[in-house]
């Protein structure tokens, strides 16, 4: 066999992330403007579960999803975001392969985790708004857990499924992923072995599995704005929308760039979709606390206790 040969059939040892851009002068402002990102993430979101857990007040079903939300998201922007800081700052910029797969691994298991979260929330307040008599038996604590339970095993056999498959595939010729980060299309477009399969799989199974909790949200808020018309006062209308207003803003930002990365063709696959895919891994994750406590009365009570101040 010649050495080109072997080449040709060798699988990489590493991979080298291009990240968002090539030039020397970009590295450390982008630096320090991910660093701030994830300070702001994980110091927010760590505030909203302190709130939670310590405020008596708070102890409720959709309290209960909402710490779990923010934790999901600290993990979500921490298997991600230093390893961005790092190669800013490395002129390698490389990944080993175990490496690669295990960041796609924690960013499907964790970011579907937060889709399964945001839909069981949707099935909160459908319950609070439409079915309020039966809403303490509906969603019992034991309810509740084995929905998050059911969230996070589902996601991790998803994620398992695509590192699998992904483990099927030989690369070779080139380890250039035109990313800041593992993710399936750019490692697809770097096979030189057919992903036919994997796409295959990709637009039923993972269409399935992104596509069901989006429509359970659709479908709950559907239901939520036909009980809410019906209700006569303004002031309750204003009360029952101002409940789902944080909730839909969320849904908005973390669906909106997924369905925008993921749902076209993989040959189209550009820097555009690198800056969408910074929306839902550390955009969201970050702005997620301040979306849910600006009009939530409760939630600035707890974290006003929690600061140990009259104001917020």
């Amino acid at each position: 066999m010649t050495m080109e040969n072997r080449n040709r059939t060798s699988s990489v040892a590493e991979f080298i992330l291009l990240g968002l851009s090539t030039r020397p002068e970009d590295q450390k402002p982008l630096f320090v403007l991910f660093l701030i990102m994830y300070l702001v993430t994980i110091a927010g979101n760590l505030l909203l579960i302190l709130a939670i857990h310590t405020d008596p007040q708070l102890q409720t079903p959709m309290y209960f999803f909402l710490s779990f939300l923010s934790f999901t998201d600290i993990c979500f922007t921490t298997a991600i975001v230093p390893k961005m800081l790092a190669n800013f700052l490395s002129e390698k910029k490389t990944i080993s392969y175990a490496g690669c797969l295990t960041q796609m691994y924690f960013l499907y298991a964790l970011g579907n985790t937060d889709s399964c979260i945001l839909a069981a929330m949707a099935y909160d307040r459908y319950v609070a708004i439409c079915d309020p008599f039966h809403y303490v038996t509906t969603m019992s604590h034991g309810r509740c857990v084995s929905l998050l339970i059911c969230s996070c095993s589902l996601s991790h056999l998803h994620s398992l499924l695509y590192i699998l498959l992904l483990k099927r595939l030989t690369f070779c010729d080139s380890n250039l992923i035109h990313h800041f980060l593992c993710d399936i299309n750019p490692l697809l477009k770097l096979s030189c072995t057919s992903t036919f399969f994997n796409e295959l799989v990709i637009k039923t199974e993972g269409l399935v599995v992104l596509g069901t909790p989006f429509l359970c949200i659709s479908f709950s808020y559907i239901r939520i704005f036909i009980a809410v018309i019906k209700i006569s006062s303004a002031a309750g209308k204003h009360k029952a929308f101002s409940t789902c207003g944080s909730h839909i803003t969320v849904v908005a930002l973390f669906y909106g760039s997924i369905f925008y990365v993921y749902l076209q063709p993989l040959s189209t696959y550009t820097v555009k979709d690198r800056v969408a895919t910074i929306v839902y891994t550390v955009l969201s994750s970050m702005l997620n606390p301040f979306i849910y406590s600006l009009r939530n009365k409760d939630l600035k009570q707890g974290l006003r206790k929690l600061m140990g101040r009259r104001k917020f």
